[in-house]
């Protein structure tokens, strides 16, 4: 009977023998199963043994309990070794493993231990309870010890030869012309073998898949990485390779246009203007590209420092006031009358404000104000960008922050912009523990805003620091 069950298991055994993450894998599972299932062990162990104290012998019961404790003890050091220990060694694989075969030996020797010595003391009768609980503790094992199939092996070795030895034994104790029950006891307890043996199989062929998908899920998990990766340090190596000709491009189009090179004709510099200002934005696109890169890779470092939000936003309205009279629009700014402090990259929150300031300047309508508001509560500080401009559905959300994207429309499209500022802006707040998000305003345009957590004005600076990007 016990053929069917080693054929089954032998593809994931001899498979976890040779690979040893395979068998590491299966101990862990094996360990978690244990630790998870204590208390229910011991609700069975607790009424079987209470049983056996009430209506046969209290010593019995009292011994096998002392066994069971043992025996539960040295599961659980197994089991945290197994789980908490990162060495994973062949050494260690093997040690464990022996610790493993000696818990099974004790615990399924314990549990037939009971079982005959019920069996002994209740004469020639039918010994339901004995085999009961035996049938209960193979059940359970086919249910929660499937993950190594040596262990699984042994255990139902052990409860087999228990099951055919009770009934066995007492063919030979008494005569069973007297007794025919003993007969009917004996081939019922090899039905039932047949019945756990069987739902080992089903249990242990359940595990096998669910293991061989788990491992092909991992093996993709790898490659996926590995080639995250691998487009990473290509988009890096690309962009570096052409931020440096790009600055000098734009640099040659620059010294050339402001005409101290000589005067240019018409045409010649409204030509090179046109290249100029695709040159500056393939710079961005280059540098914006770069930035994404470092976030997504965990490499961009923020120089975190106590930063007083009003100046910074005061500082980042004057630097974009040129870009808005492109589009003739202006930018208001409203403080509030304290100070406001938060903890932050300078550097990198006047990025993120010049996104927010570019977008409104470039989606709104000519001479339009764009309001920049700056209102503190307790505990956070919340910087609002709201204009009159065309407006955002709430539903686009997604599209919004999504890289490379541009919310598509023929007024949109003619608007200069990389598709990644509104992504890395996401990513930097994001990094300092904020939000960002965006709301429509009740009339017309748009209102994004970014919040950050609020410093007290007595804020030491001394735990300012660097920190990278996770």
């Amino acid at each position: 009977m016990l053929n069917n069950l080693v054929k089954s298991g032998a593809t994931i055994q001899s498979a976890a023998s040779i690979t040893p993450l395979g068998l590491v894998q299966q101990m862990r599972d094996y360990a978690k199963a244990g630790i998870k299932n204590f208390w229910q062990r011991q609700a069975i162990f607790g009424a079987a043994l209470l049983l056996a104290a009430v209506f046969y012998s209290p010593k019995l019961a009292l011994l096998t309990w002392c066994f069971v404790i043992v025996n539960e003890v040295y599961d659980m050091f197994v089991f945290r070794d197994i789980i908490d220990k990162p060495e994973r060694s062949r050494v260690w694989l093997r040690r464990n493993l022996r610790r493993i075969y000696l818990s099974t030996i004790l615990s399924a020797g314990t549990i037939s231990f009971y079982a005959i010595w019920i069996s002994w003391l209740q004469g020639p009768q039918p010994h339901f309870m004995a085999l009961f609980f035996l049938f209960a503790a193979a059940l359970f094992a086919a249910m929660n010890n499937h993950q190594i199939m040596s262990v699984l092996r042994m255990r139902i070795m052990i409860y087999g030869a228990t099951f055919v030895f009770v009934p066995a034994w007492d063919l030979v104790r008494f005569s069973a012309s007297r007794n025919p029950e003993l007969w009917v006891q004996l081939f019922t307890s090899l039905v039932v073998l047949y019945f756990i043996v069987d739902s080992s199989r089903v249990y242990l062929n359940f595990y096998r898949k669910t293991f061989t998908q788990m491992a092909e899920l991992r093996e993709s998990k790898e490659r996926a990485e590995a080639a995250f990766r691998a487009k990473s340090e290509f988009i890096s190596v690309v962009s570096h390779e052409l931020r440096t000709p790009m600055t000098s491009i734009n640099g040659a189009l620059g010294l050339v246009l402001s005409e101290r090179l000589g005067a240019l004709p018409e045409k010649v510099s409204a030509t090179l203007n046109i290249a100029q200002r695709n040159g500056t934005r393939l710079a961005t696109l280059i540098n914006d590209t770069l930035d994404l890169q470092k976030i997504e890779s965990g490499r961009l470092e923020f120089s975190m420092e106590k930063l007083e939000l009003g100046e910074v936003l005061r500082q980042g309205v004057e630097m974009n006031a040129p870009y808005a009279d492109k589009y003739s629009v202006f930018f208001e700014l409203e403080l509030p009358d304290g100070p406001v402090y938060v903890r932050a990259d300078r550097a990198r929150i006047e990025q993120v404000l010049a996104n927010l300031l570019s977008n409104a300047a470039k989606f709104s309508y000519e001479g339009q104000e764009v309001v920049v508001r700056l209102s503190a509560g307790p505990t956070l500080a919340r910087v609002e960008v709201i204009d009159s401009g065309v407006g955002i559905p709430a539903d686009m959300k997604q599209a919004v922050f999504e890289e490379f994207r541009q919310l598509d429309s023929t007024d949109t499209r003619r608007r200069e912009g990389t598709g990644l500022g509104m992504t890395i802006s996401k990513k930097i707040i994001e990094a300092h523990d904020g939000i960002i998000d965006y709301h429509a305003n009740p009339l017309r345009g748009t209102t994004f805003y970014f919040e950050l957590e609020r410093l007290p004005a007595t804020w030491s600076e001394s735990r300012s620091g660097a920190v990278a990007a996770q």
